[in-house]
């Protein structure tokens, strides 16, 4: 497994629908105590931030938000870049920023977005390159910005027929963490059968939920810490007995035995390559 130097910080969302209630208008917003953890990795205030909107429908109005938010921490040096083409992802400006960026955050919306605009480009080179080999540099993401970490991607499915072949679309994601498959928004949207169906479709991959206000910050691609207010759900499906996901037809109901699924909550740990879970002691300082 190759070393990693950066530090990845998949955020579960917490969406603001501001004035509009039609879902394209939602406004993905991270609390501060979720951010002041990314600013905090990516080295302080003084450090440079590059926003990335690409995954929202309304780019420069989430672009703004996040502006806004990452101000009132304190920091001034910040940028959106604004990817709206392929094409977008190929620009020396583009490269420029994110070679000299400590930290780029991806924010909410479509991850299929991210996808097909980013995926494969020199944008993408410079990000994985700069993740894998520097020391400090943070890839930070809320809701789609997440999911889009993974290498095997999360990229539609319904809650309401979930446990059912089929339910859940899966495509290649930028590939910063192959080991894990994200879904975000776990809670509040009911989406364990569609994480539970990913983890189905590839056993070998562990599936992070992650609640609303809740993410984790991830040290060298395998040591995970809980952050925030919610919990994360780990789906391990290295101990499945019965899996019969490759057998049935799309529709009909799946069967899973010995899933292991195990609900942390701020500041637990876990450990990617050795499957452990490390809890904090109920005595413990809230952080």
């Amino acid at each position: 497994m190759q070393e990693i130097k950066g530090t990845l910080i998949p955020i579960g969302g917490n969406e603001d629908k501001g004035i509009h209630t039609d879902e394209k208008y939602t406004l993905e917003f991270v609390e501060a105590g979720i951010l002041a953890h990314v600013v905090r990795e990516t080295g302080g205030i003084e450090s440079k931030i590059v926003i990335i909107p690409t995954a929202s429908g309304i780019p420069e109005e989430v672009g703004e938000n996040y502006l806004h938010a990452f101000r009132k921490l304190g920091c001034k040096d910040l940028t959106v870049l604004d990817i709206r083409e392929r094409e977008d992802s190929e620009k020396q400006e583009a490269i420029a920023l994110v070679s000299e960026a400590n930290c780029i955050m991806f924010s909410g919306g479509d991850q299929s977005r991210i996808s097909d605009r980013i995926g494969g480009t020199k944008l993408h080179d410079i990000i994985k390159q700069r993740y894998f080999n520097d020391e400090g540099f943070v890839v930070a993401g809320t809701s789609a910005g997440a999911m889009a970490m993974a290498e095997e991607m999360i990229s539609g499915g319904s809650a309401t027929e979930s446990f059912f072949k089929g339910t859940v679309r899966m495509r290649e994601g930028l590939g910063l963490i192959p080991e894990l498959i994200f879904d975000t928004h776990f809670i509040q949207r009911g989406r364990f059968g569609r994480q539970s169906e990913a983890v189905a479709k590839f056993p070998d991959r562990v599936g992070i939920g992650l609640a609303e206000d809740t993410g984790m910050i991830i040290k060298n691609g395998n040591d995970c810490t809980v952050i925030g207010s919610g919990m994360v759900i780990v789906f391990d499906g290295s101990t499945l007995t019965h899996n019969n996901e490759e057998e049935l037809l799309e529709g009909t109901p799946m069967t899973m035995t010995n899933l292991t699924v195990h609900v942390l909550s701020n500041s637990d740990k876990y450990d990617i390559r050795n499957k452990k879970v490390t809890v904090l002691p109920i005595e413990a300082p809230f952080i």
